[in-house]
């Protein structure tokens, strides 16, 4: 099985998310942010992954190839294939569902908690909620009409499901090696503007990593046995 994996030139490593699905059989072709030109067509493959990305839905300069992900986000959801959002990836798909991507009050950064809704009922696994998520963002999304909120923060909604589309503010997918590479460069100085220790985010995440494996593995199997198994017919999106 084929899964368009949607990430940024700089940040396109999947890591627990894609150890889980290539154990369901998903092989990725990637569909590079800066080189949106020359993407496959959606139809060909049977999955998308959208990773996070240092960008934000409403910047002018990177508008051009965050129009051409929410359309492919949007021809994907009309032809029924499953979705699987990942905090920008999660706000491109509220967009286009018709939320609103704002500034979050404060940013969120670190391994958090986040809180089952009412909503979630018996729909989410325990894994959700079980134990903290890796997360870094500045933006929140607004829950858009249909949708149904499976967790959320004091800062915002943290996973929501709409047909076959399973969307998360937090990164499941976050492993040593990719928030060690978070942290360099202008992560450093990210960190230090929020009064977060480098050394004491690493070494959080080498405790945190093995247990986040675990809960990561029983969400992706949640997300492909329920939510990528419903038959939903062609929604209007």
């Amino acid at each position: 099985m084929r899964a368009a994996l949607v990430a940024n030139r700089e940040d396109v490593d999947p890591g627990l998310v894609g150890r889980a699905l290539r154990r369901h059989g998903y092989t990725f072709t990637e569909f590079l942010r800066e080189d949106h030109e020359g993407w496959l067509p959606v139809e060909d493959f049977d999955l998308v992954l959208a990773l996070g990305s240092n960008w934000s839905t409403y910047w002018d300069h990177v508008a051009g190839p965050v129009r051409a992900e929410q359309e492919l986000l949007r021809e994907a959801m009309r032809r029924d294939i499953p979705v699987l959002g990942i905090c920008f990836g999660a706000q491109q798909v509220a967009a286009v569902l018709g939320g609103e991507i704002t500034k979050a009050q404060s940013p969120e950064i670190g391994w958090c908690q986040v809180f089952a809704t009412s909503e979630a009922g018996l729909t989410a696994p325990s894994a959700l909620t079980s134990g903290p998520w890796m997360q870094w963002h500045y933006d929140r999304f607004s829950v858009p009409s249909g949708a149904t909120v499976l967790a959320d923060s004091p800062v915002g909604p943290q996973a929501m499901v709409v047909g076959r589309t399973l969307a998360v503010q937090f990164h499941p997918e976050a492993t040593e090696t990719i928030v060690s590479h978070w942290s360099s460069g202008t992560g450093t100085e990210e960190l230090d503007a929020a009064g977060i220790s480098k050394v004491a985010l690493l070494s959080e995440t080498r405790s945190q990593v093995e247990g986040a494996e675990i809960r990561c593995n029983e969400l992706v199997d949640w997300f492909i046995s329920t939510i990528a198994q419903r038959h939903m017919g062609l929604p209007t999106v």
